[in-house]
């Protein structure tokens, strides 16, 4: 019974952890939508416009973190459910290689009106091209075969989560952009060209938000509810 309650005690710890993490991350994503509003708003100073991108960024930072953290919480939890296999070291070592990635965005996040930000913020893409195709691949393998992912919701979860790594990853492309677009602004003075890039910039994301949110929601229902 005591080593049980030691397991539940993990276990619902882990559970708050990952319910914390999707609040961020579906609440995050929405202040960030409605911070960057104003951005493609020329009536404004570029002084007033810049300090809503600099409140986006740091709203953003919630949901990015919350984004990095479920890829072991969700690894964690499906272990001690006995619908993913891999444990052990194999489990310590993916808290591990998350705390340095976690610590590289923390680190991004603060820098990011350095000239070290792009840098910083291409290993962080460059992270996720090998995370998310590793993802992709093992859920979808796991949904049509039954493993290694053995329950049929914990798979779909992982293969929505793959694909909405990527509508996260096109959404920090666009976020990245502004930062570029408003230094040519400083440097250069606003222009017809910039202001149009900027536009369709927050247009292709803004319409991504909404792709991104029904996922999240989808993702939410798969773990609360496990259909299948």
């Amino acid at each position: 019974m005591e080593i049980l309650g030691m397991y539940l005690d993990e276990h619902l710890v882990l559970r708050w952890l990952h319910i914390i993490a999707m609040a961020y991350w579906l609440g995050g994503e929405w202040g960030v939508f409605n911070a960057s509003r104003p951005l493609t708003n020329s009536a404004l100073s570029l002084a007033e416009r810049r300090r809503h991108m600099e409140t986006a960024y740091r709203i953003d930072i919630l949901p990015r973190s919350g984004i990095v953290l479920l890829l072991p919480l969700g690894l964690h939890l499906g272990h001690n459910m006995g619908v993913q296999p891999l444990g052990g070291y194999w489990l310590v070592g993916m808290w591990v290689f998350v705390a340095a990635w976690l610590s590289l965005v923390l680190f991004a996040f603060f820098k990011r009106n350095s000239p070290a930000y792009m840098t910083l913020t291409k290993t962080d893409e460059a992270i996720r091209y090998i995370v998310i195709p590793a993802l992709f691949c093992v859920g979808l393998y796991s949904l049509v075969t039954g493993g290694p992912l053995s329950a049929g919701w914990y798979a779909a979860k992982a293969t929505l989560f793959s694909g909405l790594l990527i509508i996260g990853l096109l959404l920090r492309y666009i976020m990245r952009d502004w930062i570029v677009i408003f230094r040519q602004m400083e440097a250069e003075g606003p222009s017809s060209t910039l202001e149009t890039k900027l536009d369709s910039a927050l247009a292709v994301g803004r319409r991504l938000a909404y792709l991104y949110w029904a996922g999240i929601i989808t993702m939410a229902f798969l773990g609360t509810v496990k259909p299948f």
